[in-house]
């Protein structure tokens, strides 16, 4: 016979037994963790004070984690992501007014200043993308899927197709940094491609949908690039990589869960939605490409579904629908080669 012991402890307010599963009191009501609670939004303002939008948002949702849903509270924090969110990432710090900020943009140094920080932002996002090797589940993985694709392509086309996939992934990982989230490294699994386990709660469609569409973006960037060494050296197995890498991400368009278009169709009117599988189904007419016509076919079924947006989010609209256009003429390079 064995005995399971529960550990409880006593509520500061009333004294009431509190389960340690429980957020707050039953009785008074009290939140448990109301001196966590205060730290961590102290400093999500203190953060939003000096324009550091992900530092923000990641006190914030640590602060959601922490409030019993459907509470007064989690509600009030739920809003204050979403409109931090709307943001982009990109807040004003108090002291940069309109003023100060358009007399900056009048001046050549700032100028300067201005073009030196995108080739050091370009520069920053490669070695973000070297850095996420370091993480031991993501290389293990990827060298396994690498074994595996090596077996029935070769190790030319295996090694273009896992950093492909990677690229992919590190633009969700670029995404949920700059929204606050907690996940895990990317995984790989040989024959499905790679996940990101999401660790807190997507508390609006905008913010879902932009994570979800960071990885067919990126994926479309290491297309193009692929795409570009096949124009330089003409080598067949560069068409091939750009090729398949476009259809694959086209593939992760289509909107159900828990592919990228289902998390972009969140943010989508059912108007939008129309427009997505129109789209689709213009660039199908053009290529007679099956997965084409299945795109646009779950496009306007999910369009006919249950409208959860009724205002929708043009800028995802617009975003996902040129994913489409840009993918598909990308993807068709793979007709150049002997991979299918």
């Amino acid at each position: 016979m064995t005995t399971q012991t529960f550990l409880t402890a006593d509520c500061p307010g009333c004294g009431t037994q509190i389960a340690p599963t429980l957020l707050a009191c039953p009785a008074c009501g009290r939140l448990v963790y109301s001196d966590r609670l205060g730290g961590l939004s102290q400093a999500a303002k203190e953060a939003t004070s000096r324009g550091d939008a992900p530092a923000a948002l990641s006190a914030w949702r640590e602060v959601l984690d922490l409030l019993p849903l459907g509470s007064r509270q989690h509600a009030a924090v739920s809003a204050q992501i979403t409109e931090l969110g709307r943001a982009g990432g990109n807040l004003a710090s108090s002291s940069h007014t309109p003023e100060r900020a358009a007399a900056r943009a009048k001046s050549p140094v700032s100028a300067l200043a201005a073009g030196i920080g995108a080739i050091a932002l370009t520069l920053w996002k490669f070695k973000a993308l070297l850095l996420g090797l370091t993480k031991a589940s993501t290389l293990l993985t990827m060298l396994l899927s690498f074994g595996v694709y090596w077996t029935y392509f070769g190790w030319k086309f295996a090694l273009g197709l896992v950093l492909s996939i990677y690229v992919h992934e590190m633009g969700h990982v670029f995404a949920l940094r700059r929204y606050g989230f907690r996940a895990t490294a990317p995984m790989f699994i040989p024959g499905f491609g790679a996940l990101i386990r999401l660790q807190q709660q997507v508390v609006n469609p905008y913010e879902d949908a932009v994570i979800g569409l960071a990885g067919p973006i990126y994926g479309l960037g290491a297309a193009v690039a692929t795409l570009g060494l096949w124009y330089a050296t003409r080598q067949p197995i560069f068409a091939a990589i750009a090729g398949v890498n476009a259809w694959i991400n086209l593939f992760n368009l289509l909107p159900i869960s828990p592919l990228d278009g289902g998390r972009g169709f969140h943010a989508m009117s059912r108007l939008q939605k129309f427009l997505a599988a129109a789209t689709a189904a213009a660039a199908w007419h053009y290529t007679n490409d099956g997965l084409l016509m299945l795109l646009a076919i779950v496009c306007a079924v999910r369009a006919f579904g249950a409208e959860t947006n009724k205002e929708g989010i043009w800028k995802t609209t617009i975003t996902y629908a040129a994913l489409v256009i840009a993918l598909t003429f990308v993807s068709l390079v793979r007709l150049q080669t002997h991979i299918r």
